[in-house]
């Protein structure tokens, strides 16, 4: 089976979509399928090209065993909306440009952005080809939820795309089951949309001794290091974070944050008029070097803005701190605190609540037994999203959709050989 994918994030890039992809991608092969990634020159999230990649029309590699053709686009930083669509339309064009002459049985297209959805639907009526939406985000509701984007003609266009893409793919797979209710209220059919959640590669992120390079490097010895490691984008609260920081008395308690994004220049400037001494902020790390950086955790910090939109996301994050059995101190309402409750592996705060904060960053800090307990539930929930297994569900859909378009192909063989034989 041939399978082609579209996707605007991709390594060496080292955000949860490009991992999803990959793992998903690595998966499909040891089934026997056959690969082709369509995807731009590396450059998230600072819009800087990675050593060793142009932007230009095209250029191929093999990664793995995986197919890639990176596509030309119009390269900015994760900030800016005007300039972001831009890049948005940009892969939109060349990646399907790029997908006419790419042999095929099924495409792909992933979201947040729409218009990488968009050019997996044209590659699918041009080239006669069934085609799956992956929904990793609920775009633009996302967007609009964090302020990006306010009411507007443009907004409800991409609601309308929104609503004739779901109608309109062959499949649709979702990474939440809120995001499945979420896509059937929207007028996709319900046996068509299927869940695949986020999930972690178990031999990738094992528990192991805490990185004595990185806490001599910055100073950590003797800290309760408390992690934020990931994007730092206008959804993810970083701000209040910093806020909370300012008013913990305990000096072994610190804060580590890792990462680039939208907030990143406006969270260190704040970072300096505050004078906090208990956070560390580095710069992002290509995603080999992410189990390093988790190892020198006590807890895993994972917020988001206390918003409706967001009650509906399971953050990749958690997987894979939980698999390196540092218990989680969640900021996210819904589904991800069901979650992280169900599995007993850490504590859950009311996003934007310092008060709350403060109270279960203490609880989780003193009660060591509770602390060994939230170890144990990490193991649980890793253990029950291992990726590989989560790839081959989403291979199941893949094949059964195929299955359905031979099947079809050969009824209509048929009916075509009835009407020519005159019976």
């Amino acid at each position: 089976m041939k399978i082609l994918f579209l996707t605007d994030n991709f390594p060496p890039e080292s955000n949860a979509p490009a991992t999803r992809t990959y793992e998903h991608c690595i998966e499909w092969l040891k089934k026997g399928a056959e690969v082709t990634v369509i995807t731009c020159a590396p450059n998230y999230p600072k819009g800087e090209l990675f050593p060793g990649y142009k932007n230009k029309w095209k250029q191929e590699e093999i990664m793995d065993g995986i197919k890639v053709i990176r596509v030309w686009t119009y390269i900015t930083p994760n900030r800016g909306l005007v300039r972001r669509i831009f890049d948005y339309l940009s892969f939109c064009i060349t990646a399907f440009i790029a997908s006419l002459s790419v042999s095929t049985d099924v495409i792909i297209a992933t979201s947040p952005q729409l218009f990488t959805a968009l050019a997996g639907y044209l590659a699918s009526k041009f080239k006669q080809k069934p085609w799956i939406l992956e929904i990793r985000d609920l775009w633009p509701e996302s967007i609009s939820a964090v302020g990006a984007m306010k009411e507007s003609k443009l907004l409800k266009l991409l609601d309308q795309l929104v609503m004739f893409l779901y109608r309109n793919a062959d499949q649709v797979v979702v990474v939440t089951d809120a995001f499945k209710r979420r896509v059937h209220s929207c007028g996709a059919e319900l046996n068509r949309i299927h869940v695949v959640k986020n999930g972690v590669h178990l031999h990738k992120f094992q528990n192991q001794l805490k990185d004595h390079s990185i806490i001599s490097a910055h100073q950590l010895q003797g800290k309760f290091i408390v992690a934020y490691i990931g994007t730092h984008g206008m959804a993810h609260n970083l701000d209040f974070i910093l806020d909370c920081a300012a008013e913990v008395k305990n000096d072994n308690i610190h804060f580590l944050f890792v990462g680039e994004g939208a907030m990143k220049s406006r969270l260190l400037k704040q970072l300096k008029a505050l004078e906090l001494t208990n956070v560390t902020m580095l710069d992002a790390v290509l995603k080999p070097e992410v189990p390093r950086y988790i190892s020198v955790a006590d807890v895993a910090l994972i917020p988001l803005k206390k918003k409706n939109t967001f009650k509906k996301v399971l953050p990749s994050k958690i997987f894979e701190n939980a698999a390196m059995m540092k218990p989680i101190l969640l900021g996210v309402e819904g589904e991800a605190k069901e979650v992280i409750e169900s599995y007993h592996a850490g504590l859950c705060f009311e996003p934007g609540n310092k008060t709350d904060f403060l109270s279960k960053l203490n609880s989780i800090y003193e009660d060591k037994q509770q602390y060994k307990a939230f170890q144990e539930g990490c193991i649980r929930l890793a253990e029950d999203f291992d990726r590989e297994s989560l790839a081959l569900k989403m291979y199941g859909v893949i094949e059964m959709m195929t299955m359905k378009e031979r099947q079809q192909k050969q009824v209509d063989l048929d009916v075509g050989l009835e009407v020519e034989s005159g019976e």
